[in-house]
C-alpha cells in the first residue's frame, strides 16, 4: 500500500483502494484488475463469474441462519476517466496513480484519482472480507466500461443477478440517498474538408486555451465553469474575421463526459499580421478571466510562433527549417469556406445546461456538453453528451443537435443511447436505508436525483424486479485532473454500509 494510504481508516477500505490504484484501469483495459480481483476471490472461497460483457459478478453466501433472506446486489464500476494535467507524463495503461493526503481528503495533484468509482468497488470489496458482518446472500457486480459506453451495464443478460436489493456506490455527496438518475446520448459530428495549399509567406501559429478546471459533464454543469473547446472555436472566429487566417489543425478534450480543460490549434496567417496577435491576445485573456472570475480564474490564452519545430502529430506537419534563414515547406490548410463552416457551427453549438428541473430544485434536468472535437488533416469530429431526467428531452436534444450540425452540411448521428432511473420514493429499501442512517448518525438523509449517468437505469431494463438505491462518499472533482475523496466521509460510507447490511439480514 502507498505510504499516504497505509495508516488511513477503515483500513481494508483503503488496502483496497489502493489496490486499484496499482493497477491501471482505463475504460476498455480492465482485464488486469479484473483477473486480480478474480485470484484475490478464490483465495477467499469466493465465486468468481465473468459475463460475456465483461463483468465480474463475486457471490458470498449468506450469514448462518440468513440464508432464506431475499440475496442483496453491491455494484460499482472497475474502469476509471484518465485526465492529466498538461506536461504530466503519465501512462494510464501503465503507470499507478499516485496519492497523497492532503486537509482530510486523499488527492491525485496531476491526475484523475479514480476514487470515481474506486471508493465504491473497495467499499463493496471490503464487505465481501468483513469479519464478523451480517449479511444475506452476497453478490457484487463490478462492471466494466462505464465511463465511455456504459457496455458491461448493457450487455448484462436479463436473469443474470439472482438478489432483490441493490445498493449503488457510484455517487459521490455523503448525507445523501439517490434514488433516481439522468439517462443519456452522444451525438457525433463528422466532415471531411476541402484543403488548399497555404499561399507563400504565411506563418504558423499555435493557439492555445488551458488553466480550465473542467469537471464531470453532468455533476458539474450547472457550475458555469468554461468549455475549452467553446473558447477555442471562440477565439479562431476573431481571429478569422480580422486576419486572413488558414485553420490546419484543432484538438480539445478527451472524454464526452468530461468538460474540456484544454483545447489547441495550429494555424497561419500572414507574417505582418503575426505582430498584431499580442495586443489581442492580451485583451482577450483579460476578458475571459473577469468573465470567469468566480469559477474558473485560471483560464489562459497563449499564441506563439512555430519555427523550426515538430507540429503536433495530430496536424499531420512536420515543419523543419528548409534553409538557414528558418523558411518552411509549403503544406496544407482547410479552404475559407471550410474554416467559417466549423467555427461557425461550433460557436453556435448549444453547450451546458438547457433546462433545470421542475421536481427537484436545484437540479439539472437536461444538458449537453461538447467533449471532444478534431481536426486532423482535413478529418474533423465532434462529440456532443447529451443528459436529461426524462429520456424524451435528452432525445430530443440530441435531435436538435443532429439537426443543427446538418444545417452547416456536416454529418451527424446519436449513439449509445442509455435510459435514466425512474425515482420511487416509495421504496422499501429507501424506508430501510433511512432509518438504519437516522440511527446511525442522529439525523435524516436528504433525497436526490443526480443529473449524472448510473448504471442502475440499465440495470432496472435487465432487471426490472430490482429495488434500488444510491450512495457514496464526498468526492471532488470527478473527471479532471487534482480528484480528491474526503477520508472521514468514506468511514461514514462504511459505516453506513455494514448497517445498511446487517438490516436486511434481519428484516422481514
Amino acid at each position: 500500500m502507498p505510504s499516504a494510504l497505509e495508516n488511513i481508516q477503515p483500513h481494508s477500505v483503503w488496502a483496497h483502494f489502493a489496490t486499484l490504484c496499482a493497477i491501471p484501469r482505463p475504460s476498455l483495459h480492465e482485464a488486469a484488475l479484473r483477473e486480480h480481483l478474480i485470484a484475490w476471490a478464490q483465495a477467499r472461497g469466493l465465486t468468481a463469474v465473468v459475463d460475456d460483457a465483461g463483468n465480474l459478478i463475486l457471490k458470498k453466501p449468506a450469514s448462518p441462519g440468513c440464508e432464506a433472506m431475499p440475496g442483496v446486489i453491491l455494484q460499482g464500476h472497475l474502469d476509471m476517466v484518465c485526465q492529466a494535467n498538461a506536461g504530466t507524463q503519465h501512462d494510464f495503461e501503465r503507470d499507478p496513480i499516485n496519492t497523497t493526503v492532503r486537509d482530510g481528503w486523499v488527492v491525485a495533484e496531476n491526475t484523475t484519482l479514480g476514487a470515481d468509482n474506486g471508493i465504491g468497488v473497495a467499499l463493496a470489496l471490503a464487505a465481501l472480507e468483513e469479519p464478523g458482518l451480517i449479511h444475506p446472500p452476497l453478490e457484487v457486480l463490478l462492471t466494466v466500461n462505464e465511463e465511455s459506453g456504459m457496455d458491461g451495464a448493457r450487455g448484462l443478460t436479463s436473469g443474470t443477478l439472482q438478489g432483490k436489493t441493490l445498493i449503488n456506490l457510484d455517487t459521490e455527496e455523503w448525507g445523501h440517498f439517490y434514488l433516481g438518475c439522468a439517462g443519456g446520448v452522444d451525438v457525433e459530428v463528422r466532415h471531411d474538408c476541402e484543403q488548399e495549399d497555404l499561399p507563400p509567406g504565411y506563418e504558423l501559429m499555435r493557439l492555445e486555451v488551458a488553466g480550465l478546471r473542467g469537471g464531470h459533464s453532468g455533476i458539474d454543469i450547472h457550475l458555469g465553469r468554461g468549455n475549452a473547446i467553446k473558447l477555442l472555436a471562440e477565439a479562431l472566429r476573431e481571429l478569422a474575421e480580422r486576419f486572413d487566417l488558414r485553420l490546419i489543425g484543432m484538438q480539445g478534450g478527451t472524454a464526452r463526459n468530461a468538460i474540456p480543460r484544454e483545447a489547441v490549434a495550429v494555424f497561419a496567417l500572414p507574417a505582418a499580421d503575426a505582430a498584431q496577435l499580442e495586443a489581442w491576445r492580451q485583451q482577450k485573456n483579460a476578458a475571459w478571466r473577469k468573465h470567469f472570475a468566480e469559477v474558473d480564474a485560471k483560464v489562459s490564452l497563449s499564441i506563439k510562433a512555430i519555427r523550426g519545430e515538430l507540429v503536433e502529430p495530430w496536424t499531420g506537419v512536420d515543419v523543419h527549417p528548409s534553409t538557414s534563414s528558418g523558411r518552411t515547406e509549403v503544406f496544407s490548410a482547410i479552404s475559407c469556406a471550410e474554416r467559417d463552416r466549423l467555427l461557425n457551427f461550433l460557436n453556435s453549438a448549444t453547450n451546458g445546461v438547457a433546462r433545470t428541473s421542475d421536481e427537484f430544485p436545484g437540479v439539472t434536468d437536461t444538458s449537453d456538453n461538447l467533449g471532444v472535437v478534431a481536426l486532423e488533416q482535413g478529418a474533423f469530429r465532434a462529440t456532443f453528451k447529451v443528459r436529461s431526467l426524462h429520456d424524451a428531452r435528452a432525445d430530443a436534444l440530441a435531435d436538435e443537435l443532429v439537426a443543427h450540425a446538418a444545417s452547416f452540411g456536416l454529418r451527424a448521428w446519436k449513439d449509445g443511447a442509455y435510459p435514466g432511473w425512474t425515482p420511487n420514493p416509495s421504496s422499501n429499501l429507501l424506508a430501510l436505508c433511512q432509518q438504519v442512517y437516522t440511527a446511525q448518525f442522529g439525523q435524516s438523509a436528504g433525497l436526490q436525483v443526480i443529473h449524472a449517468g448510473l448504471e442502475c437505469g440499465l440495470l432496472a431494463a435487465s432487471h426490472p424486479h430490482l429495488d434500488m438505491i444510491s450512495f457514496g462518499p464526498d468526492i471532488r472533482g470527478a473527471h479532471a485532473p487534482g480528484e480528491s475523496v474526503e477520508i472521514e466521509s468514506v468511514a461514514r460510507c462504511w459505516q453506513l454500509l455494514k448497517a445498511v447490511l446487517q438490516a436486511l439480514a434481519k428484516s422481514r
